[in-house]
């Protein structure tokens, strides 16, 4: 006789009709001070349903994935509907208009994802004990959501490198992608962490900041109740010019910002640089336990090296200070090598109804991780850091 839990599946419209407790449970069984990932606690999700940044007429349509056993919620899974492909990071745009020339219908399709944030963590989320049954059930819950919805497809983003490893064993298409971050080698202060680089490294980075000092701002590093509602008029201004400039229309609502100050501010460090107590740029992070998330910047007026300022040197401060083990400084952006940030793989499983197309993403997919692994050697070698202990030891 089978005495395994009868395991139940609900699909949710809304992260509100499951409580805060239950949901964090699953993402952060041992929440300390610092959420674990702040981007899949209950209170993220629900800030952006709340301020209508995801929802009806965004393109991202909650449809969450709950799994319980005996009545008590033992799996989560953060999920949505899409009818496009923005805000995810992982580009599979080629695989849309491939699939509608072949005549299909790529859009809807499902994504596991944090919307509009490229941070890897978790997205198979279950409470200890249940990990290999949870996420068993979510997969295939996920899986039955996208054939009874006949989508095309399923997207699971920026997962963990043991989510890529088991979804590639339970049959899930595998695909890697590369990002950049810094990572704290037990350094005492940013000085340590100088010593570490080349000596032409160095000499960059203390021009950089040296040019970005000359202009006479005064920079700020505000968490918790250091952030009050003027400082988010301020970088609203910042992140509209910037969400107009880089995606046509900003990502989040103004209200996400008052949802932030209500409930998000001790998950965030706002690096402000004011000339003359007036805002004139400034850089968002998210603080997780282990990790800082470098998310959004923008200015109103260009001032030399100010950006690599508050969104790179500034972030590896607050690391070092705080015990963090490394900086995620979102996508893309090689030019991050130069900052003493280095390549990572990133990871996404995917699944695909059509079995045909199914069989030529695998190809593809199996071509583009060789290119990825190979490019991350290369950029590698091309690193910041010295070679050897004794090179560049006192030249500046």
């Amino acid at each position: 006789m089978d005495d395994a839990p009868r395991i139940e599946i609900e699909v949710l419209a809304s992260i509100s009709s499951v409580s805060a407790d239950e949901w964090d449970a699953c993402t952060d069984p041992d929440a300390g001070p610092r959420p674990l990932d702040p981007f899949t606690r209950h209170r993220f999700l629900k800030a952006l349903e709340d301020s209508n940044s995801v929802g009806t007429g965004t393109g991202w349509q909650p449809r969450h994935i709950v799994a319980r056993a005996q009545g008590e919620v033992i799996a989560v899974m953060p999920l949505y509907g899409k009818s496009h492909s923005q805000g995810e990071y992982i580009f599979d745009h080629n695989w849309a208009h491939a699939y509608e020339r072949a005549g299909g219908r790529y859009y809807p399709k499902l994504q596991a994802s944090i919307p509009f944030t490229p941070a890897t963590g978790r997205r198979f989320l279950a409470r200890p004990g249940w990990e290999e049954t949870g996420r068993a059930a979510l997969t295939q819950g996920a899986v039955q959501l996208a054939l009874q919805n006949k989508v095309s497809s399923l997207h699971i983003t920026f997962c963990t490198e043991a989510e890529y490893e088991a979804g590639g064993e339970a049959g899930l298409l595998q695909r890697t992608s590369q990002q950049f971050h810094w990572f704290n080698r037990d350094y005492t202060d940013f000085e340590a962490f100088l010593a570490d680089l080349s000596s032409r490294k160095r000499k960059t980075i203390r021009k950089e900041r040296r040019v970005a000092a000359e202009a006479g701002l005064t920079i700020r590093m505000l968490t918790g109740a250091d952030i009050e509602p003027h400082h988010w008029d301020a970088f609203w201004e910042f992140y509209q010019d910037t969400g107009a400039r880089k995606w046509g229309t900003p990502y989040l609502t103004r209200q996400f910002f008052r949802e932030a100050q209500a409930y998000l501010r001790d998950d965030m460090l706002l690096i402000l640089a004011e000339r003359e107590d007036v805002p004139v740029a400034a850089a968002l992070n998210f603080i997780g336990a282990d990790v800082l998330y470098g998310r959004y910047w923008g200015c109103n007026m260009e001032i030399p090296c100010l950006h690599f300022e508050l969104c790179y040197y500034r972030a590896i401060e607050f690391a070092i200070e705080n015990g963090l083990s490394r900086v995620e400084a979102g996508a893309q952006g090689s030019h991050k090598l130069a900052r003493g940030y280095l390549p990572v793989p990133t990871y996404s499983l995917h699944w695909v109804a059509d079995e045909g197309f199914a069989n030529a993403i695998s190809e593809y997919l199996e071509a583009e991780r060789a290119a990825v692994d190979e490019e991350i050697e290369i950029v590698t070698s091309y690193g910041p850091f010295r070679k050897t202990l004794n090179e560049d030891e006192g030249a500046e």
